[in-house]
């Protein structure tokens, strides 16, 4: 059978119930619904599982679909995700560094080697949230970095950067079946640089800062890179490579990341401020990485481990 849309169901580790009552839960659900054709499929060991079915028309003006996203908006601590099987797995990866493929802003960690993480790290949020007009935050923010040693930079990498949990695994195993990779930031060069290189993105933006004497000069070499630029990245790399939108992921967590995510073929919000989550077509608010590979179905011998 030739099956149409597929639920993903993906288990934190912390949670209560194992995979296989969630297994069972789902398969009751779909009884109940007088539906027999679905397949469940394990895609890794007690953490997650596909449920396959034949999009159709239920009593009272409901689909399949739409019963089971009520079942699981009803029943929180899990991640989950409905698609069609067409088009699941991604040929392009767009995303996020701050706050999505490294655990930190590392705007925030440059202020705290000033000793004024707490200023910054409002602006950030604030910024991050929505509230405040990207650029004039951005601005701001630099410029109270100014005379900052250039080897700060260095040690903030070292000492403050830390791998999301799965970042690695997402793009190492998206790379090894030939996807194209970009990481495009609002945040630095100096650390996009390294992130990609290390996680194995092939395209990188962010923002140059200037830098004068080793010390920084509080401003930012022209262009901003801005949510238009990761829009922009996206359609470039798209028409470079021949890749349709509904072909590209895009996962980000914050305001900056909302036309990127909604210009994707699968808008993802990682851990995101609300009107990221909001603008997603989907969000991971308990598990890791990874997820974003079994969204596309992957299993976990599949993917590729440090």
């Amino acid at each position: 059978m030739a099956y149409t849309h597929v639920l993903t169901i993906i288990r934190p580790n912390d949670h209560t119930e194992d995979l296989e009552s969630f297994t069972e839960s789902f398969s009751s659900h779909m009884k109940r619904m007088m539906v027999d054709d679905f397949t469940l499929t394990l895609l890794s060991e007690n953490t997650a599982f596909d449920l396959k079915f034949t999009e159709k028309e239920l009593e009272e003006n409901h689909t399949i679909t739409s019963t089971l996203q009520g079942i699981c908006e009803n029943t929180p601590g899990f991640d989950w995700f409905i698609q069609p099987l067409e088009h699941r797995k991604k040929k392009m990866l767009i995303a996020d560094m701050d706050s999505t493929m490294i655990t930190i802003e590392c705007i925030d960690e440059l202020a705290d080697y000033a000793g004024i993480k707490d200023k910054v790290s409002e602006i950030t949020e604030r910024a991050m949230q929505g509230e405040l007009d990207f650029h004039a935050a951005l601005i701001e923010r630099v410029a109270l970095l100014k005379d900052m040693k250039a080897s700060v930079l260095m040690a903030c990498y070292e000492e403050k950067v830390a791998f999301t949990a799965g970042a690695y695994e997402s793009v190492q195993t998206m790379l090894k079946k030939g996807a194209v990779t970009a990481l495009v930031s609002g945040g630095f060069t100096y650390f996009t640089e390294k992130v990609s290189s290390h996680l194995g993105f092939q395209h990188h933006k962010a923002n140059i800062l200037e830098i004068k004497e080793d010390r920084l000069t509080g401003a930012i070499l022209p262009p901003i890179s801005d949510s238009q630029t990761k829009i922009d990245t996206l359609h470039e790399l798209a028409e470079r490579f021949n890749i349709n939108p509904s072909d590209i992921m895009a996962v980000g967590d914050g305001a900056n990341d909302i036309p990127m995510i909604k210009g994707a073929g699968v808008g993802v919000a990682y851990k995101a401020k609300e009107k990221a989550r909001s603008a997603a077509d989907f969000q991971i608010n308990y598990t890791d990485l990874k997820s974003i590979l079994y969204i596309q179905g992957y299993t976990e011998d599949q993917i590729l481990t440090p």
